[in-house]
């Protein structure tokens, strides 16, 4: 272990959305729902859906790109990558892996896949912070992507609707700065509640074209109630008022449970950064485009304190505090 306090800051941020754009009009010509349904249950206009030769690793690699360049960091200095996804191009190797192979990445930098669906950013960030600190690495890469669109059914107008595919990065850097990066996160999970997001497919099962399942009503309330408790807990737990909070940047999965979790934590609708209204569920790259957005709108100032929380099937949710 280090012998000096090690904290873990965000030194760049990217980003990368399909450039096809499928509006809710677009739905219309298919689906027996209208634009105004979709925006009135879900906040959602549009969403990001990737082309047919673009891989969830061609995503990554544009956000991470994307990163790197614009803050004019050497590629060579990246010693630890984590793709957070749950459309991965293969079952294997790891996305991370190929990720790692397009982007000439030093042998140095470890690779690896973490599938926590929508908490997946999250989670990454909590173990990309847990690596920095305990002196494993010093700059990690940390990149939720997702091409939800492949395991869709466009016939089915409670879920096909609600998702979108895109990419975003940031990387992480040890600093020995006081009281600033990422001051704490929790993470939990609740396998009892496995049935009510999933896609019941995959090797073991024998199934691979299955699509995405969704108990709206349970997940709606099962979002709500674990992203707001966890926000609270963590903050409690670090001694931060919610009225210190400068920004809130859930999971984007639904509007309507944004403004609950806002609500629920009593915090201001003005603080909460929305993306879903043109991304809609980006899954474990919501958070990550949200931060983008924040930072690329000149939101977030030096010193602001920041709230993400999100949830996913599994159940897995968790929440991060950090300072700029």
């Amino acid at each position: 272990m280090p012998d000096t306090q090690i904290n873990s800051k965000i030194i760049a941020e990217g980003v990368y959305l399909p450039s096809k754009i499928v509006s809710n009009s677009d739905l219309t010509q298919t689906l027996d729902t209208s634009d105004e349904w979709i925006i009135e249950r879900t906040g959602i206009k549009s969403r990001h859906i990737a082309a047919k030769d673009e891989m969830t690793s061609d995503l990554a690699v544009a956000a991470l790109l994307d990163a790197l360049n614009r803050y004019q960091i050497d590629k060579e200095s990246i010693d630890a990558l984590i793709v957070a996804t749950t459309t991965p191009d293969q079952i294997f190797p790891s996305t991370a892996a190929i990720v790692h192979g397009k982007m000439g990445l030093k042998q140095g930098c470890f690779s690896f896949d973490l599938a926590a669906v929508c908490s997946g950013f999250i989670y990454a960030m909590s173990i990309a912070d847990s690596l920095i600190k305990s002196g494993s690495a010093k700059r990690v890469a940390v990149i939720g992507a997702e091409v939800m669109s492949r395991i869709l059914d466009w016939n089915d107008r409670s879920t096909c609707i609600l998702f979108g595919d895109g990419a975003g990065a940031i990387i992480l850097e040890a600093t020995q700065e006081k009281d600033v990066g990422i001051l704490g996160y929790n993470l939990f999970s609740d396998g009892a509640c496995k049935d009510i997001l999933k896609v019941q497919g995959g090797v073991s099962a024998g199934q691979m074209d299955a699509k995405v399942f969704m108990n709206g009503r349970e997940v709606f309330k099962n979002a709500v109630d674990k992203m707001a408790k966890a926000s609270a807990k963590l903050l409690s737990s670090l001694d931060i008022s919610i009225d210190d909070v400068n920004w809130a940047i859930p999971h984007q999965a639904n509007q309507r449970i944004l403004d609950a979790v806002a609500q629920k934590l009593k915090l201001p609708k003005e603080k909460m950064i929305s993306t879903v209204a043109t991304h809609a569920n980006t899954s474990a790259a919501s958070i990550a485009l949200a931060y983008s957005h924040a930072v690329r709108s000149r939101l977030v100032k030096d010193g602001d304190i920041i709230i993400m929380a999100a949830l996913g099937s599994g159940l897995t949710w968790g929440s991060v505090v950090y300072k700029a």
